[in-house]
């Protein structure tokens, strides 16, 4: 072949290529939990990692997860598209910095249960304004299933809910002020009126307790779910956590 048929044929491989070999590389999902946590909280995360592996192999994503939470910096987020923190929440400043950068960039997070607990002890006035102002008030108890109100059936992460379901034993949380009231947060999932009061030893006695929603300042959902073994035998709610990821990695 000529150096010019060469080139020719060079050329007409560059172009036969597919488009998506310019677009950015795979969806990396990193997952950050804890040993040393309640037990039910680690018997979650254990099992939260296995549903998500698997969801991650069958649509072609880069999962991967750690228990050093000191891997919240820079150069591990570089690159990730979707952090996850299954059973708790960085205590460190330097971690702390380095999630609010890496979601002031763009940043994707999903947190379950305790991952966004916080307190007057906890000392983070950005998160608790990354979470739209609320705090934790409360919460029932032993865990219990409960009544969940979908308040927005359109929604990426709700759309294959009904109106309502029967969700698991859990230990859900109240939360002051509720997040609804800053107009910045769409609340997508709240627990139905007829569930109260909620609990026997500790009680949820009534009021607006949001249990899923999403700050819309940030690529970021927040759900309750995530306490005992309970927590991923409903299908209903599995596809709502599988939606919630593709749409935080905008695969929806």
């Amino acid at each position: 072949m000529t150096r010019g048929g060469l080139l020719a044929t060079l050329a007409a491989g560059l172009l036969a290529l597919p488009a998506s070999s310019g677009q950015a590389g795979p969806v990396r999902v990193l997952a950050f939990w804890s040993t040393n946590v309640e037990g039910d909280h680690v018997e979650f995360a254990r099992e939260a990692l296995e549903f998500y592996g698997r969801f991650a192999a069958a649509h072609q994503f880069r999962f991967e997860s750690t228990t050093r939470w000191d891997d919240l910096n820079a150069r591990r987020l570089e690159g990730v598209t979707v952090v996850l923190w299954l059973n708790d929440f960085p205590h460190q400043a330097s971690q702390r910095e380095a999630f609010e950068h890496y979601m002031e960039k763009g940043g994707g997070w999903m947190g379950f249960h305790v991952a966004a607990y916080n307190d007057s002890g906890t000392h983070w006035p950005w998160f608790v304004n990354f979470l739209g102002g609320t705090v934790f008030y409360g919460n029932n108890w032993p865990p219990l299933p409960a009544w969940l109100r979908v308040d927005d059936a359109s929604h990426p992460v709700t759309r294959h809910l009904p109106r309502r379901f029967l969700s698991p034993d859990n230990e859900w949380y109240s939360w002051r002020p509720s997040p609804r009231d800053n107009p910045e947060v769409k609340v997508l999932l709240t627990l139905e009126p007829s569930n109260f009061p909620l609990g026997l030893k500790d009680t949820i006695a009534g009021g607006d307790v949001p249990v899923v929603w999403t700050n819309t300042k940030y690529r970021m959902i927040y759900l309750n779910m995530g306490h005992g073994d309970k927590i991923l035998t409903n299908g209903l709610q599995n596809r709502m956590f599988e939606d919630a990821l593709l749409w935080l990695t905008r695969r929806h």
